[in-house]
């Protein structure tokens, strides 16, 4: 079956109307209070290769509830308005259609074109979560 539009093609529509930040610029703003980095892999993938340090876990599947400060689930760290928001997933694919819905909803954003795939290697900080005793 044939589908109306690909997943690659949605992204692609996305990423030519958002703001996608280059790696090594947003190595430069980790420390930047003013900048809140969103990571929204699944929990698996931050456990497995590690994460930002200070950056916010909001899985996908809720980031639109979770923005939304009139929906019941509005988590009071996007409702921030002097903030710039950095979304990431793990290749910058996930994070372009979010950043695209969320813009569609009023909510400014932008993402991590490569994801968190490069963040590494090219010199960006990583932490992992202490195993439980």
């Amino acid at each position: 079956m044939a589908l109306k539009i690909s997943s690659a093609q949605m992204v692609q529509s996305a990423r030519d109307r958002i703001e996608e930040i280059e790696t090594p610029d947003l190595i430069k703003m980790v420390e930047d209070p003013n900048v809140v980095i969103v990571d929204i892999r699944d929990p698996r993938e931050r456990e497995r290769t590690g994460f930002i340090p200070g950056s916010f876990h909001a899985p996908r599947g809720m980031i639109e509830f979770w923005v939304d400060p009139e929906g019941p689930y509005f988590k009071d760290i996007f409702g921030q308005p002097d903030k710039k928001y950095v979304f990431h997933c793990a290749s910058g694919w996930r994070s372009a259609i979010t950043v695209a819905t969320l813009q569609d909803m009023g909510f400014e954003a932008a993402h991590l074109k490569e994801g968190f795939s490069t963040w590494e290697k090219q010199g960006g900080p990583v932490e992992f979560k202490a195993p439980k005793p």
